[in-house]
C-alpha cells in the first residue's frame, strides 16, 4: 500500500493509528471493539496494522460510535505515541 502523502491510501495510516489510540485509551481490546462495532477482530488488525487497503464511510461510523468519539478524529492527521 503506498502511504506517501501524494498516494491515496496516505490517510488509511492515520485512519488505522486512530482507531488504535482511541481503543487502548479506552482500555478495549481488538475483540471488544470488534463486538461492539459488529466487525471480526481480524478486520480491526487489518485496519489498525494498514493491512486493509479500502473501507466504507460508514464503516468509519460504526467505529467512531463504538469508540464514542466523532467520526471526524479518525481521519485527522496526528502523531500519537502508541
Amino acid at each position: 500500500m503506498n502511504s506517501n502523502k501524494d498516494g491515496q491510501y496516505y490517510v488509511y495510516k492515520y485512519i488505522g493509528k486512530n482507531i488504535q489510540y482511541y481503543r487502548r485509551k479506552r482500555g478495549m481490546t481488538q475483540q471488544q471493539l470488534a463486538d461492539k462495532a459488529h466487525y471480526s477482530k481480524q478486520f480491526i488488525s487489518n485496519i489498525e496494522n494498514k493491512t486493509h487497503q479500502t473501507f466504507s464511510v460508514g464503516t468509519l461510523w460504526d467505529l467512531a460510535n463504538a469508540l464514542e468519539i466523532e467520526m471526524y478524529k479518525l481521519c485527522i492527521e496526528a502523531e500519537y505515541v502508541i
